[in-house]
């Protein structure tokens, strides 16, 4: 579809994109996890921006961080020890777990960008005091902004940054339900590259062109529904588009998702009423918690279950980050669930690099065969 192909130039060659939007005057802020305010940067001016890391080898990292830390990380690191992470202005930390907290030490000792944050949220959600505390660290990051940047950030601006924040999560949300209903009407690449690119791409654009892309599609002449098992994708992040295509040529369609580059990104709006602070923090707590946030016992693997039912979904993939440790502690509970419901599941564990296509592409068939 050609109203897709900036998205797609975007996220699949994210530092060219950069690179202009840099050349014409912008400070970028990259982040590595959903938990990152992104309103508060935003209405400073500043873009910001996720990092997703290497698709290369990684070898500079290997001085600094074990083998046996997450692919994410060890690959942003090697980013930005190669250089080819230069054009940013800064950096922000949320320590939402142990391996980016370290990351964040690494990172300040070893780098040279002008501007570095630690973001330091609650991790239990459901009290009082974690929703003062939620106010208090967003309010430093502001004045942490501010103060290192020499910049203004006002109630005005912030407003302004929460109704595009806003529009860009309701567009999103819409884009998934009508997936949902109509499978046939995106292709599972062409979603990735819409949510990956509104994280990458200038956020104003983003928010004039995702409505846009909703009415041509509601214009769109419903196309026949294709039989294929319906699947819900759940982990942390997806950064391969070819998984979407091989799960299709398999059988299967992702018809939702429980990722931080997903569904999780885009969860719950942000009040425009009252203190913006106050309430940037209130969707911090009411919105779909990872694994390194707690709620309650139970919520997780609740909502999975919820998810399941809502999309009408035939199976369930756990998406898992090889050396991710909350998620790779979440999922026998979550498998429980499953399991307790009749829901079939399966686990794939990968790295940045993916396994050959058609050893996956034997994995999906055999698990769309036992759905």
């Amino acid at each position: 579809m050609d109203m897709l192909q900036d998205f797609y130039e975007a996220a699949l060659d994210t530092e060219r994109y950069i690179s202009n939007l840099k050349g014409r005057g912008k400070r970028i802020i990259g982040y590595l996890c959903s938990y990152t305010p992104e309103e508060i940067i935003f209405a400073a001016g500043l873009h910001p921006l996720r990092l997703f890391g290497t698709k290369g080898a990684v070898t500079l990292a290997d001085a600094h961080m074990q083998s046996y830390t997450c692919s994410l990380a060890r690959g942003i690191l090697e980013d930005a020890l190669a250089g080819r992470l230069d054009f940013l202005d800064g950096a922000v930390f949320p320590h939402t777990c142990d391996t980016i907290q370290r990351l964040s030490d690494i990172w300040r000792l070893n780098t040279r960008f002008p501007f570095f944050a630690d973001v330091v949220l609650p991790v239990k959600l459901d009290t009082e005091s974690a929703r003062q505390y939620m106010e208090d660290v967003l309010r430093r990051f502001k004045n942490d902004l501010e103060g290192n940047l020499k910049l203004k950030i006002s109630d005005a601006a912030l407003e302004r940054a929460v109704e595009t924040y806003n529009r860009i999560r309701n567009c999103l949300g819409i884009l998934y339900k009508l997936r949902s209903a109509h499978p046939e009407i995106l292709a599972g690449d062409d979603i990735y590259a819409i949510v990956k690119g509104s994280m990458i791409m200038d956020r104003e654009y983003v928010a004039e062109r995702l409505p846009a892309l909703i009415e041509t599609l509601h214009e769109t002449e419903p196309v026949e529904d294709s039989g294929k098992k319906r699947i819900i994708l759940s982990g942390s992040i997806c950064d391969q588009p070819a998984l979407y295509t091989i799960f299709e040529k398999a059988g299967g369609v992702i018809v939702w998702d429980d990722l931080c580059t997903g569904s999780r990104y885009f969860d719950g709006s942000i009040s425009t009423e009252g203190d913006p602070i106050a309430a940037i923090a209130n969707r911090y707590l009411e919105r779909s918690i990872c694994p390194a946030k707690h709620l309650s016992n139970t919520i997780r693997g609740e909502r999975l279950i919820d998810l399941v039912r809502d999309h009408r979904a035939d199976g369930v993939v756990f998406l898992l980050m090889k050396f991710c440790d909350p998620h790779d502690f979440d999922y026998p509970y979550l498998k429980s669930f499953l399991d307790k419901e009749g829901v079939p599941s399966m686990l794939l564990e990968i790295e940045d690099q993916l396994p050959s296509e058609g050893q996956l592409l034997t994995r999906f068939e055999t698990f769309i065969h036992m759905v």
